[in-house]
């Protein structure tokens, strides 16, 4: 992904609410598989990683990206966007 694509997306993301949310529990099975759910119907996804959660934003970003085989495109504060491109639902068409 270019700086000029991953600007874009963030420019996307500024009006998106996150959909999720990373506990104390972090990241469980289940929760790959909501956040691997999200990407069938949405191309861009907004985790929320609340405080009671003591690992590191950047490695649950790493974590879940390798794990529903998506992109980091920011980590801000407690916040991370992921984006998926996808086959049948395809809505964003990233910048060359």
């Amino acid at each position: 992904m270019t700086s000029k694509q991953r600007s874009y997306l963030k420019s996307l993301s500024n009006n998106l609410d996150p959909i999720f949310q990373i506990g104390k529990s972090s990241i469980t099975p289940e929760f790959t598989a909501a956040v691997s759910e999200a990407f069938h119907t949405r191309e861009l996804v907004k985790v929320a990683v609340l405080k009671n959660c003591m690992d590191d934003p950047k490695a649950i970003a790493e974590m879940l990206a390798g794990r529903t085989r998506s992109q980091v495109v920011q980590v801000i504060g407690r916040k991370i966007i992921l984006y998926k491109e996808s086959k049948e639902h395809k809505k964003i068409f990233l910048p060359e």
